[in-house]
């Protein structure tokens, strides 16, 4: 489906490559002024010079900064950047993460999985802290943050990606309720079993440390080509537009919900807790102890 962002402002983290890029690519497409981040200027800077030429809408603009999410200094000054540009800042999108070390969690190196905490975690807290302020002077906003597998399953091996993403899910239904009276939407996004580096670790990490199991799914994943970026990016559009006001507090599938048709239940899912995380208690399973 079409949703439109003409005159909407975005932030987009970790959009340098993969699925960041291709939000990116999404929302210019969709007509947002966007703010491309990441750490590596250089990749950055080309990536914003090919978007620009798919601006078509009157005063849509791409712009991109060097950001390390984890400096709240960066975060900081990236808001403020969007601010001068734009004006205000519709949506931010929290993509920037990455794995973090694979094998077991005596094995692996400790400063490098506190860092995967801190780059998947910390910086999507960073860049809310951030953006905030700015969204509820408006009385608007869009916050969506990119979760993944290891938010509703264990994965052994990638303890700080799984850890991570989960709590990443547990802020987006706190923040969600934090900003009902800003009118300002927090989403998460579950973009499904994407082609992209974080795979190419996986499979260079071999089954010694992420176990056999995984990196012969993930070998799999690879040669079938996995999940289109575009469904991802897709889903990403719709939490940005109009379409989704209301909808919030939710991790959303982009293979397996049928978000498109989220607009018609907007009360319905307002009032239940699917598509968030949640206990199951013996009487959930029809059992009685």
């Amino acid at each position: 489906m079409d949703f439109n962002l003409n005159g909407r402002s975005a932030i987009i983290t970790g959009a340098s490559q993969g699925l960041g890029r291709a939000i990116a690519e999404a929302y210019v497409r969709a007509g947002a002024s966007v703010l491309l981040a990441a750490r590596s200027a250089e990749l950055l800077n080309e990536v914003a010079c090919e978007l620009a030429l798919l601006a078509t809408q009157p005063g849509q603009q791409v712009d991109a900064m060097r950001c390390d999410v984890t400096d709240p200094d960066d975060c900081a000054a990236l808001v403020r950047k969007a601010s001068e540009l734009f004006g205000n800042v519709t949506i931010l999108v929290n993509n920037a993460g990455v794995y973090g070390p694979m094998g077991l969690i005596e094995d692996v190196d400790w400063d490098h999985w506190v860092q995967a905490i801190t780059i998947n975690l910390f910086g999507t807290v960073l860049m809310c802290r951030a953006v905030i302020p700015l969204m509820r002077t408006c009385g608007y906003g869009k916050i969506i943050n990119l979760s993944g597998g290891g938010a509703t399953a264990p994965l052994p091996r990638i303890s700080a990606y799984a850890a991570s993403k989960a709590a990443v899910v547990r802020l987006t239904e706190t923040f969600a309720e934090e900003l009902k009276d800003a009118r300002v939407d927090v989403n998460a996004i579950a973009p499904g079993a994407l082609n992209t580096r974080l795979l190419d670790e996986v499979i260079a990490a071999g089954p010694e440390k992420v176990g056999a199991q995984f990196y012969a799914r993930s070998l799999k994943q690879q040669q079938e080509g996995g999940t289109p970026l575009e469904k991802g990016a897709s889903l990403a559009v719709f939490l940005g537009s109009a379409a989704s006001d209301g909808i919030t507090g939710r991790l959303i599938s982009a293979v397996w919900d049928r978000w498109a048709e989220l607009p018609d239940h907007r009360d319905e899912l307002a009032g239940s807790d699917i598509y968030t995380l949640r206990r199951i208690v013996p009487k959930d399973r029809g059992i009685t102890w």
